[in-house]
């Protein structure tokens, strides 16, 4: 038998194992039951990185989630008709607690009727049976899998099969969904399931689909690692129109968003601090559209209006930073390591991406390649020794000294040893005529 307790800590970081531990105390305290449910379980058993944690509680959900804040978490969504929540912890990690339901829709697309349910029942009315698994957490049954639609073997034959029949009649976000994550996990699309796809698409439930919930869908397709791709294949299953008519065509600036991907790519190999990756994204996808072609995109998804602030803002924000980052005035490397350092990850990306500026570009590299790793393997005890409290200008000449000293001195040269004394043929010749002649 699996030891799946020990394969999930074996896949979690360290930060993802204290909020596993979390969400148990807190669950414990409010005296329900937990599983991790959904993409997580997906990610561990199919041995992908876990991006999320999805937790299901039977009971409660929102109480547990009031405890975790107690705690020190950060409720950043919460939907009152699902009893779920969306939480932050510490070290950036994402998390939903949600209750175990059961939902019926009057028709399709409509708002759905929850009422709690068990969590086989819960697993039974997702979308897809590789999502449709759960790990028990209790005391009692700590370590059992669910799988009540055989979730892990359409895992173990990289195959996506919606758990009942009509999944994409009762959801049909679940559309965009099943193509992402086509795209994403590299699987195939079970023959039945592919059908019912069709069916669907042949019935227009596409256009059934919230334009909020057409949001949510973009917002994770910037967060995938391959969102090119996942436009490419939205546009070949004739599903990029949802968001704007425009897109579906010559428009589609699939180059703009390759670039981007790279970008990204380098600035996360840098560990540089994260950020939000939708304003990047949205500013890609519509490199080519005109100004009202973007309001219909807006429209057509209710674009948060803080989301909207962001994608218009980056390129303002970006120029002001590439302006100082040319500037003559900035020559070694601490200089540039002090601007870009505090400086938004977004703005780095944009530059990469868009900067024409052949200096711009050496100098965001040269920072995520050369300078930013050189500063993370600084060892603690030098930073904790810097003179002064942190924001005073008694602290940043302190930090600018630390800063100058390992990335402005450069390395000694190796002392050239002295040259050996030639000594000429004719002398040796006749030096040895006159040792060995007699």
């Amino acid at each position: 038998m699996a030891d799946y307790m020990f394969m999930l800590e074996s896949h979690l970081s360290a930060d993802q194992n204290r909020v596993v531990e979390q969400v148990q105390a807190a669950a414990d305290a409010v005296g329900v039951n937990l599983f991790l449910t959904g993409g997580g379980m997906r990610d561990m058993l199919g041995g992908f990185q876990i991006r999320d944690l999805d937790f299901s509680v039977e009971g409660n959900a929102l109480k547990v989630a009031r405890t975790l804040e107690e705690a020190g978490a950060q409720t950043i969504a919460m939907d009152e008709n699902r009893q779920s929540a969306d939480l932050v912890f510490a070290g950036r990690v994402t998390a939903q607690v949600a209750m175990s339901r059961k939902e019926r829709h009057a028709k399709s697309g409509a708002k759905p009727q929850v009422t709690p349910a068990t969590i086989q029942e819960d697993l039974r009315g997702r979308d897809f049976t590789v999502n449709a698994m759960a790990l028990s957490l209790n005391r009692a049954s700590r370590g059992l899998l669910l799988d009540p639609t055989n979730g892990l073997a359409d895992l173990g034959h990289k195959e996506l099969r919606s758990a009942y029949s009509y999944a994409f009649y009762d959801d049909p976000a679940r559309l965009l969904r099943l193509v992402r994550l086509r795209v994403r996990l590299a699987f195939t699309v079970e023959e039945r399931t592919r059908a019912q796809f069709d069916n669907a698409r042949a019935a227009h439930l596409e256009n059934l689909i919230p334009p909020r919930t057409l949001w949510d869908e973009l917002e994770r397709i910037s967060e995938e690692p391959n969102p090119a791709e996942v436009v490419r294949a939205l546009e070949q299953d004739g599903l990029l129109g949802l968001y704007s008519p425009a897109l579906s065509g010559a428009k589609l600036n699939l180059p703009a968003l390759t670039r981007l991907e790279k970008a990204e790519r380098l600035v996360e190999s840098a560990n540089a601090p994260a950020a939000p990756k939708v304003a990047p994204f949205l500013y890609a996808l519509t490199a080519k559209l005109t100004p009202k072609e973007k309001s219909g995109l807006i429209k057509a998804a209710e674009i948060p209006k803080a989301e909207i602030e962001g994608w218009r803002n980056l390129e303002p924000r970006a120029r002001k930073l590439e302006h100082v980052l040319k500037s003559p005035n900035v020559r070694k490397p601490s200089g540039v390591y002090e601007i870009l350092a505090a400086a938004p990850a977004d703005e780095l990306t944009f530059l990469l991406c868009n900067s024409e500026h052949r200096v711009v570009q050496e100098r965001v590299r040269n920072y995520l390649q050369k300078y930013l790793p050189a500063m993370q393997e600084v060892p603690p005890a030098e930073w904790e020794a810097l003179e002064g409290q942190p924001g005073t200008p008694k602290y940043n000449r302190s930090r600018h000294a630390l800063v100058a000293a390992h990335l402005d001195v450069r390395p000694k040269k190796p002392a050239e040893p002295e040259p050996v004394p030639v000594v000429p043929i004719e002398e040796v010749v006749v030096r040895g005529r006159g040792r060995w002649g007699s």
